[in-house]
C-alpha cells in the first residue's frame, strides 16, 4: 500500500484540513488564555483552585468560578478535559501522521505523548488535592509536554498542507 502525504492531497482536502487546524489552534489557545486569566500561570494559584477552602465563597454567586471546590467538580473538569483531550489528539494525531517532515520515533512520539500526559496532567491534580501540593510539578511538566507536542504537530501539519509541493 503506498503511503500518502499530506502535500500529495488534493486542494480541497488540503483547504478543509488547514481551517479544521487552525480553528482548533485557537480553541486550544483560548484554553491557554482561560487558564492564564485565572491562575496566571502561578503554582500557588493552580493550587488554591484544586484544594477546598472555605474563604473561597463569594457573596453574590455562592463560589469563586475560579476554585474547584467539590470532589463532583474535579471529576466533572478531569472528565470533560480528557474526553475533550483525547479527541482533539485522536484527531490531530490522524493528521499528523500523514506528515512526511518527521517519521519514525519522532513521529510516534508527538502522536502519544500528549495522549499520555493527560493522563498525567488531569491525574496529577487529584494527586494535589488528596496527596500534597508537590504534585503541581507533575501537572506543570506534563502540561508543557501537552501544548509543546500540539503546537509542534500543527505547524508541521500546516507547513506540509500549505507551503510544502510535489517535487
Amino acid at each position: 500500500m503506498k503511503k500518502v502525504y499530506l502535500y500529495q492531497l488534493n486542494k480541497e482536502l488540503k483547504v478543509f484540513l488547514s481551517v479544521f487546524l487552525i480553528v482548533l489552534t485557537i480553541g486550544v489557545s483560548l484554553g491557554l488564555v482561560f487558564l492564564f486569566t485565572t491562575t496566571s500561570f502561578s503554582t500557588n494559584k493552580v493550587t488554591e483552585r484544586l484544594i477546598e477552602n472555605e474563604n473561597n465563597i463569594e457573596e453574590d454567586f455562592g463560589i469563586d468560578e475560579s476554585t474547584i471546590r467539590s470532589t463532583g467538580e474535579l471529576l466533572m473538569t478531569t472528565h470533560n478535559h480528557i474526553l475533550g483531550f483525547s479527541f482533539i489528539f485522536f484527531f490531530l494525531g490522524l493528521i499528523f501522521y500523514l506528515n512526511s517532515v518527521i517519521n519514525g520515533f519522532g513521529k510516534m512520539f508527538l502522536i502519544v505523548e500528549p495522549l499520555l500526559s493527560t493522563l498525567i496532567s488531569f491525574g496529577s491534580m487529584w494527586l494535589i488535592r488528596f496527596y500534597g501540593e508537590g504534585f503541581i510539578y507533575l501537572t506543570i511538566i506534563s502540561s508543557v509536554l501537552i501544548y509543546i507536542s500540539f503546537y509542534i504537530m500543527v505547524f508541521i501539519s500546516l507547513f506540509e498542507l500549505n507551503l510544502k509541493r510535489l517535487s
